[in-house]
């Protein structure tokens, strides 16, 4: 208990901790300014007081914990408003309430504080042993935590977040991160040439698990079958295993994929399950996709998906690729279950995605940057895959093939028409803001209609350029996301 208070009333690691003080405390604490530990004259706070008052419990109850404290940090968005010292206070002891730790109107629960040095954030801090010598066991402590936390975000208007488990893909760690931006660090150092030039130009490191991601996510969108999956994956530099099943040996039952470049010490490829990357693309989920996502051979959609195959890319492929996405758009606003509107969604996300790698590439920009959100706000829960059999998400997923036939053969470089279809997804990003509001999902609705302004705000490369050129590929400002209020693109 004693270091941690000497951490929170101290400089901090970075000097960010300015004025700290105590904003709350446990029922029959007293005067909160009894609480705050005395400056000494070199600026330092004397926490010895305060340590005392905390562990006395514990030093006076029967068997009392090993690790006897419990810390927890509560943070407000970068765009919500400055709550104020006793705005604080409710909020931290509503939190440690919920937890189980101290219930309103208990005399006898745990001696806790909360101390704030920032302006959006405050630390609780509680020992787990009861003022009546009772160990505290929380259960359950982090959802319970999560769900006060909901409540009050409505209750004070603050940013809505999604709840917990609700996301669509893993997160690197931040040893991910870490060791991705040694890696750069090092080859910037080494070879100044096109890559290391231009991730200091995007300011960003991207980890292995995300390159991964969005390469399979790619390729999964224009695929037919799994073994056209796989081809294309190997055709993406991209490092395949593939793994078969104990039961009937000649059936694959799973894959991995890692970068020739990304390795162990030891010299090993770090390998990625299609789980590990999005709990969509796993290969079950993969197949899923695919069985429900091809239209028959006689619609529209089947025409298109001929021509994939074929090659044979009409020059107006972008015009109608927007007129299958505005009758989809319609489509999605008339339809009568949610899993109908659900599906044409998941099914715009591919076409957005390959549109977005057919004129950026792989150095990304705007338009890869709202394919990324509407990515998130397109998924179901849990990565689950829509299984309703939609025939307009037949042809945009037809589409999409043929635009990625489009960006690698002929570089159709008609703009007007691909702003036309940037624009009517923008639409169709709209539309899926409202059944996301509908569904009471705040957080997918913020992000499609982060995509659908991204989309409008789209300008097409110049002419002169080819569309997976470098000059061509849009950087994003050095702002806050306003997705996640981040700096930058790591996560």
């Amino acid at each position: 208990m004693g270091g941690l208070l000497r951490y929170l009333f101290g400089p901090g690691k970075r000097e960010e901790h300015v004025r700290p003080r105590v904003v709350a405390a446990w029922e029959g604490a007293g005067p909160l300014s009894a609480l705050q530990p005395p400056q000494l004259s070199g600026g330092r706070y004397d926490v010895r007081g305060l340590t005392a008052y905390l562990e006395q419990p514990v030093r006076a109850g029967v068997r009392p914990p090993a690790k006897p404290v419990w810390h927890c940090s509560i943070r407000t968005h970068p765009t919500d408003r400055i709550l104020s010292d006793p705005q604080w206070g409710r909020v931290a002891a509503e939190v440690i309430a919920a937890a189980g730790l101290a219930p309103h109107g208990d005399v006898d629960a745990v001696r806790w504080v909360a101390v704030r040095h920032n302006d959006d954030h405050v630390h609780v801090v509680a020992t787990l042993v009861r003022q009546d010598g009772r160990t505290v066991w929380p259960w359950q402590d982090k959802r319970k935590t999560q769900a006060a936390c909901r409540d009050l975000e409505e209750r004070y208007g603050l940013y809505r977040v999604a709840p917990p488990g609700g996301g669509v893909r893993r997160w690197p760690s931040p040893a991910e991160l870490n060791k991705a931006a040694r890696l750069d660090a090092a080859a910037s150092a080494g070879r100044p040439g096109q890559r290391a030039a231009r991730a200091r130009r995007a300011g960003r490191r991207v980890a292995p698990r995300e390159q991964l991601r969005r390469r399979v996510r790619e390729v999964a969108a224009i695929a037919t079958d799994e073994h056209d999956f796989f081809a294309r994956l190997a055709e993406a530099g991209v490092e395949l295993k593939l793994r078969h099943s104990t039961r009937t040996p000649g059936q694959v039952s799973g894959y991995a994929v890692g970068l020739p470049e990304h390795r162990t010490a030891a010299g090993d490829i770090v390998w990625y399950g299609g789980g590990r990357l999005g709990p969509d693309l796993t290969l079950p989920r993969l197949r899923s996709r695919w069985s429900t996502g091809t239209p028959p051979p006689g619609t529209a959609g089947g025409h298109a998906a001929r021509l994939a195959a074929a090659a044979s890319v009409p020059p107006e492929v972008s015009r109608r690729a927007a007129e299958t996405v505005r009758d989809a758009t319609a489509a999605m606003r008339a339809a009568s279950s949610p899993a109908v509107a659900a599906a044409i969604g998941y099914a715009a996300a591919d076409l957005l995605t390959v549109t977005a790698h057919a004129w950026e590439g792989e150095a990304g920009g705007p338009l890869t940057d709202a394919a990324e959100a509407f990515d998130r706000a397109a998924h179901e829960l849990r990565g689950r895959v829509p299984a309703a059999r939609v025939s307009r998400a037949g042809h945009l997923r037809s589409m999409a093939r043929l635009i990625a036939v489009m960006g690698s053969l002929s570089r159709d470089r008609d703009t007007v028409a691909a702003l036309h279809l940037v624009l009517t997804l923008a639409a169709l990003a709209e539309s899926l803001a409202d059944l996301r509001e509908a569904q009471h999902r705040l957080a997918q609705a913020r992000a499609a209609r982060h995509a659908a302004g991204q989309l409008r705000a789209w300008t097409s490369p110049p002419t002169g350029a080819g569309p997976l050129s470098p000059a061509t590929a849009g950087v994003r400002p050095p702002g806050p996301d306003p997705l996640t209020g981040r700096r930058g693109r790591q996560r």
